[in-house]
C-alpha cells in the first residue's frame, strides 16, 4: 500500500514548512555539522531547512529529497534566489533512496517518518546511507501530547479529528515519543534522545498558526481525507475553523506542540 500525505500541498501547508529554520525546528543537530559535511534531507518540502543546511555546510554537498515533484521544484527555485550552489534537489523514495551505501555524513529528516506506513524500514534505509561512520537526525511531533489555551472545545474537536484522519490516512501522529524505540528496532546502536518544542502564543504568531489551520480545515488534503473517511461533514470542519480562530484572537492564547527527536547511529 502506498503512503498517502495527510496534509496535501495546500497553501495554508506550504506556508507552515516554509516558516521551518534551523533554529526552530534541527535546533538539536546544530552542534554536530561541520563546514564540508555532506547532508542528504529526506522529505526536504520546499527546502527552508535544507538551504539552511548547504550555507552552514559549505562547500559540503547538500541534497534535499521528497516524494512530491511540485514541491522539489520550489525547494530548488529558494535555492536558486539565495544563491546557493552546493544543494541540490530530486524526487526519491524514502524507502528505497538514490544514494550508495555510506554516502552522506548526515542524513536528517523532519515531521516524516509520522507519515510512512513502515517507519522502520524508512530508518534502516537512512541508516544504509549514512553508513557506520555517519548519522541520522529525526525530530517528529506528537500529535497526543499537543496543549492549548483557551480550552475551547473546538480545539479538542479539532485534535480528535485530526488523530483520527492522520491514522485513518498513513501513519502514526504521536511519532515523537516513538522515534527511540523505532531507531533501536532499525538496528541502531548508539540512539540519543532529546525534545523540544513549538509554541505560539504572541499575536503574530497566533494569527499565523490559527490562520493556517483554519485554512486547513476547510480547504486542505487533510478536510477532503475527514470527509471522505467519513469522519466529518462540512458543518463540523466550519466549526473547527472557526475554532481555530476562537483561539487566534484570544489575547490569552497559547498551543504548545512537543517533538521528539534522535540522533542514531549504527
Amino acid at each position: 500500500m502506498a503512503d498517502h500525505y495527510t496534509h496535501g500541498h495546500h497553501e495554508s501547508v506550504l506556508r507552515s514548512h516554509e516558516w521551518r529554520t534551523i533554529e526552530n525546528s534541527a535546533a538539536y543537530l546544530l552542534a554536530h555539522l561541520r563546514p564540508g559535511m555532506s547532508l542528504l534531507d529526506v522529505g526536504a518540502g520546499p527546502g527552508t531547512i535544507t538551504v539552511e543546511f548547504a550555507e552552514r555546510l559549505s562547500p559540503g554537498r547538500v541534497r534535499g529529497v521528497d516524494a512530491a515533484a511540485d514541491v522539489v521544484a520550489k525547494a530548488a527555485a529558494l535555492a536558486q534566489r539565495r544563491g546557493v550552489p552546493n544543494v541540490e534537489f530530486a524526487v526519491d523514495d524514502a524507502y528505497a533512496l538514490d544514494a550508495a551505501d555510506g554516502a552522506f555524513d548526515v542524513v536528517h529528516a523532519h515531521q516524516v517518518l509520522q507519515h510512512l506506513a513502515r517507519p522502520v524500514d524508512a530508518l534502516r534505509e537512512f541508516g544504509r546511507v549514512a553508513g557506520p561512520d555517519g548519522l541520522v537526525a529525526v525530530r517528529e511531533v506528537d500529535y497526543e501530547g499537543v496543549h492549548w489555551y483557551p480550552l475551547l472545545p473546538a480545539l479538542a474537536d479539532w485534535l480528535d479529528l485530526y488523530l483520527t484522519v492522520h491514522r485513518g490516512v498513513t501513519g502514526e501522529p504521536a511519532a515523537g515519543r516513538r522515534l527511540k524505540a523505532w531507531a533501536r528496532e532499525a538496528g541502531f546502536t548508539r540512539v540519543a534522545s532529546s525534545a523540544s518544542v513549538w509554541l505560539f502564543e504572541t499575536p503574530e504568531d497566533r494569527a499565523w498558526w490559527g490562520d493556517a489551520w483554519a485554512a486547513r480545515a476547510l480547504h486542505s488534503s487533510f478536510a477532503e481525507h475527514a470527509v471522505a473517511l467519513g469522519a466529518a461533514d462540512t458543518a463540523r470542519l466550519e466549526r473547527i475553523a472557526e475554532g481555530w480562530r476562537e483561539w487566534a484572537a484570544s489575547p490569552d492564547g497559547w498551543l504548545v506542540m512537543p517533538h521528539g527527536e534522535v540522533l542514531a547511529r549504527l
